[in-house]
């Protein structure tokens, strides 16, 4: 059995670690992508654009209208994604003293896009049930962090780890922050559930868009007091971690973004392209603060 290994190993060249890192630079970007796509189906009313899966209507291609180009059009990038993916994942294989961890998480990878294909059948199955709708995309953002976490540890096996500067505290703050973003998350897929973009026609809203928001709403002003005092914190810190502070105000300035559109988009009756563009947003904060919080993990002193 290790003779066959090694033989199917050689038959593959050698990947370095910078290029292993650009394939996972071009998985974290082809999977924010398919996360917006994703979303496009959703706010369009095109969920039900394939009454079928894997297959459109009775032929290999779509029918010719909106709903089901848009439909067939995010399924053909999930298997883009999925080659994409797929090809970090051999090269991981390929990358000579690659972390177990690093090597199994760019293995994972294709498998969240596997996973996402399957959630996407069984959505059309059950008549976009807003449930799963929004297990849809939380999976997707649960990806989209697995592939920040690939593309940092790739680029700390390229150029070595940086020296540890952070609190043990500041590092904690910045993983609970992490889950407290994924809560805020949660309550704006619930926001959408309840609101006029339910994925197709006649799809019933699901719980209330008032208590819905009120909770949205609140659970952004906890991450914000905590993403504000980790913004000091780290400022106060200096030099040493400038390069965590430039991530941080990166972060902040999408926030500042994100909370305008939503706040634009509640007044204008959540027009689905303004929707479509809080929730790029939202997944580019969560890739953010993912990258912020593991840094300040990986940089943390010795207790």
């Amino acid at each position: 059995m290790e003779a066959r290994t090694a033989i199917a190993r050689a038959r593959l060249p050698a990947v370095s670690p910078r290029a292993f890192a650009g394939l996972a630079w071009a998985t974290l970007a082809a999977m924010f992508v398919v996360t917006v796509t994703g979303a496009t189906v959703r706010l369009t009313g095109s969920g039900l654009g394939c009454a079928n899966w894997p297959r459109c209507g009775d032929t290999f291609l779509p029918p010719k209208s909106f709903h089901s180009l848009v439909e067939f059009s995010n399924r053909g990038v999930g298997v883009a994604v999925g080659v994409v993916s797929l090809l970090a994942a051999l090269g991981a294989w390929r990358v000579q003293g690659l972390p177990r961890w690093l090597f199994w998480g760019a293995v994972a990878l294709p498998g969240t896009i596997l996973l996402q294909g399957v959630l996407g059948g069984i959505t059309v199955l059950v008549d976009l049930h807003p449930l799963i709708v929004m297990g849809h995309f939380l999976v997707s953002l649960l990806a989209v962090a697995l592939a920040v976490a690939v593309v940092l540890g790739a680029r700390t096996f390229a150029v070595g780890a940086p020296a540890p500067a952070v609190p043990a505290r500041l590092a904690l703050l910045g993983a609970a922050l992490v889950s407290i973003l994924l809560a805020l998350v949660v309550a704006g897929a619930f926001v959408t559930a309840a609101g006029p973009h339910s994925g197709s026609v006649g799809i019933r809203r699901f719980g209330s868009f008032d208590d819905a928001v009120y909770v949205h709403v609140r659970a952004s002003a906890v991450f914000g007091i905590g993403f504000l005092l980790l913004l000091v914190w780290l400022y106060r810190l200096g030099e040493a971690v400038r390069p965590e502070l430039r991530l941080g105000l990166g972060a902040l300035g999408l926030l500042l973004a994100q909370a305008a559109v939503g706040e634009t988009q509640y007044r204008t009756h959540l027009p689905w392209w303004l929707v479509l563009v809080h929730v790029a947003l939202a997944t580019a904060v969560f890739a953010a603060m993912t990258a912020l919080a593991w840094r300040l993990v990986e940089r943390r002193t010795p207790t």
